[in-house]
């Protein structure tokens, strides 16, 4: 019966006759179904509207949560490269120090662990992954600290068992000015091709301070042919420091002398293209490289 078919008759309130409907039953449950339907997917899609109307302002958030944990690793990273680079200044001073003492290597020798954090990590797009790189590069810094603080014991006992040895090496500037020529093969400035330089060479003012870098006792304080007026101080253990082109000397021969105690003044005497200081220091009569002993 639900499935038969039906007539409806309609009249018109007012007016005389009436219309009259035919309509199977199967159609009348599609309509009401489909109405339902409407109705039910309306609901539907106002409850969708309503969830979603945050959904811009809380990806908002969200984008705004993420450039702030960026700037912070990336102000984390930098931090932590300066950490690093500190530490290899220090390994690097202890470097210099030890081969000072003959304990150790040269310098240049030395590696430079853990290395420079910005240049290795910062490049990374993923924050999980460069938290992951941050974390592994901590854990290294931390052991190259522990081990340069074991290493720095052995050097501080050495540094109290040779406290005269130290005081006798010759570990600071002679003179301010700027290094015009370094230690090592260079041109002739007076055109007579490639030949060492046996020094430094730092160019200032006529007249300004020479100091002595080393306490020792002075073993030539005056003229010595193309090297002007000059000073050699002899600091025991072998080394030697020359101080050269001086427009004059304050220190006579035999003269004990203190580290930064002021031996004479810069000038141009001798051989010289121009008023600096030529600096030597000689290891059992060898030129050695002054930057060996200088602590910068």
């Amino acid at each position: 019966m639900l499935f038969g078919k039906y007539h409806i008759v309609i009249f018109t309130e007012g007016r005389s006759g009436s219309r009259s409907l035919r309509m199977h039953g199967w159609l009348a449950i599609v309509a009401v179904l489909l109405v339902a339907g409407l109705v039910c997917g309306n609901v539907w899609l106002v409850q969708s509207w309503l969830d979603s109307r945050h959904l811009g302002e809380d990806l908002g958030n969200a984008q705004r949560l993420l450039e702030d944990q960026r700037r912070q690793l990336v102000s984390l990273a930098e931090r932590l490269s300066v950490v690093s680079q500190d530490l290899v200044r220090v390994q690097n001073f202890d470097a210099k120090l030890r081969l000072m003492m003959n304990m150790e290597k040269d310098p240049d020798q030395v590696g430079n662990e853990p290395g420079d954090f910005s240049r290795t990590y910062l490049p990374l797009h993923r924050q999980e992954l460069a938290a992951r790189k941050m974390q592994d590069f901590l854990s290294r810094l931390s052991e190259s600290v522990r081990l340069e603080e074991v290493l720095q014991q052995d050097l501080l006992r050495a540094l109290r068992t040779n406290r005269d040895t130290l005081s006798s090496l010759p570990s600071i500037w002679p003179a301010t000015g700027f290094v015009t020529s370094s230690f090592g093969m260079r041109s002739s400035p007076f055109g007579r091709g490639r030949q060492l330089h046996k020094g430094l060479d730092i160019s200032n003012r006529t007249g300004t301070p020479i100091v002595a870098t080393a306490q020792g006792t002075v073993i030539l304080s005056g003229r010595d042919g193309a090297y002007g007026i000059c000073v050699e101080i002899n600091h025991g253990g072998g080394i030697v420091t020359k101080y050269a082109h001086l427009n004059k000397t304050l220190v006579e021969n035999g003269q004990w002398v203190k580290r930064g105690q002021v031996i004479g003044h810069m000038g141009m005497t001798g051989r010289s293209t121009g008023p600096h200081l030529h600096y030597e220091v000689r290891l059992n009569g060898v030129p050695v490289n002054p930057m060996r002993y200088i602590l910068e």
